[in-house]
């Protein structure tokens, strides 16, 4: 693994997040409207997540590692690295159940369904009966001292 770099995606570049989907993720579909992190081991796309602003809230959505770099930190890099993004008003995500602990390690927090949103809640339930084990989470900023 080379030294690796992560930031927004620059336009030009956004037909290569829907085909690293299409590869990895299928159910994956970038907007244009949405903010796009990218991670980059050298001019390789190898992760990447999406913020999707739904009214006064953002939504990151889409996180994506692609698998020969699974289990080596790049999640937590990429969240770590989106910081400022997730701190720029509030942040929810739906996490797939086995991938709570990245994103508690990147200070969100397990909330109840009854506790999003209504314009979340009704997304929530149909990503849910569609079959997806999805936890509701919040972003907590640590406090100071804390990381």
């Amino acid at each position: 693994m080379n030294k690796l770099s992560f930031h927004i995606l620059e336009p030009l570049r956004f037909p290569l997040i829907n085909r690293l989907y299409k590869n990895y993720y299928p159910a994956g579909k970038a907007k244009k409207d949405e903010d796009i992190w990218v991670g980059e081991d050298g001019n390789s796309i190898i992760s990447c997540v999406r913020f999707k602003k739904i009214e006064d809230i953002q939504l990151l959505t889409g996180m994506l590692v692609i698998p020969d770099y699974r289990g080596k930190g790049v999640g937590d890099a990429l969240l770590a690295a989106t910081t400022k993004q997730i701190e720029s008003q509030p942040c929810y995500c739906f996490a797939f159940s086995h991938l709570v602990p990245l994103y508690q390690r990147a200070h969100f927090t397990v909330i109840e369904d009854t506790e999003l949103p209504h314009y979340l809640a009704s997304r929530f339930k149909r990503y849910s009966e569609s079959g997806k084990n999805l936890v509701p989470m919040i972003y907590q900023k640590p406090a100071l001292g804390q990381n």
